[in-house]
């Protein structure tokens, strides 16, 4: 079996880069939109911060991160791999596309709870403190309570996109280009099942492990900033 490893990482290794590449880009990409579109929700759905206060938005947004979080993240790819095209026919959209946005909506879901929570982690004396200076809400929010709250967000972030490097590998189903998919490209070549999935799991715990190891230095920083 070893032989066989190495006999396929030699003839293949240049698809097996092409689909991490892959697996990074559409992770950061993820990671971005749904940190942005999470950002949002999650001012949303703070009620209690009357300045983003609007009852139907909070309401559409906590039915939104409801659904997210108790559907199965496949079932999701599935709706917007078989709806986006339907919804925008013009456009042609590839499977790449859809799949990405199901993804950011996902992350955004999970993303807004990161960010409320690290937000509501900060006490509220800091908010009271910079009202009785003269700020009012939104400034108090803007320039004394999210940089505060940026140092448990960012860690978490972070975690978010290591898990998102792996949860990336349910594109596969629609052959995104990612590294699972370079799995079945090459393991339908070769014929051999165990040795190509034996690399791609090699690949994903080196990545995963480096990003998880330069996350915990980020937080020992933010610890001691």
């Amino acid at each position: 079996m070893i032989e066989n490893i190495v006999r396929v990482w030699e003839k293949y290794w240049p698809l097996f880069v092409q689909g991490i590449g892959m697996t990074l880009l559409l992770s950061a990409i993820i990671v971005l939109c749904g940190s942005i579109l999470g950002f949002l929700i999650a001012l949303l759905r703070m009620s209690k911060l009357k300045v983003f206060h609007i009852k139907p938005l909070n309401a559409i947004a906590s039915i939104y991160v409801e659904i997210i979080r108790g559907t199965p993240m496949l079932l999701q790819l599935y709706f917007f791999y078989f709806l986006l095209p339907e919804m925008l026919p013009f456009m042609n959209l590839p499977p790449i596309v859809c799949v990405t946005v199901a993804l950011c909506l996902n992350s955004a879901a999970y993303v807004s709870e990161v960010i409320r929570a690290g937000i509501q982690g900060i006490d509220k004396g800091q908010s009271e403190a910079a009202r009785s200076l003269g700020l009012n809400q939104r400034q108090a929010m803007m320039k004394v309570v999210l940089p505060q709250a940026i140092k448990n967000i960012l860690p978490a972030l972070g975690n978010e996109f290591v898990m998102m490097i792996k949860d990336t590998s349910l594109a596969s189903t629609f052959f995104a280009g990612e590294l699972m998919t370079v799995y079945k490209t090459v393991s339908g070549i070769v014929y051999l099942p165990i040795e190509p999935l034996i690399i791609v799991g090699i690949v994903y715990l080196v990545v995963t492990f480096s990003l998880s190891k330069l996350v915990q230095l980020f937080e020992r920083r933010m610890a001691t900033a």
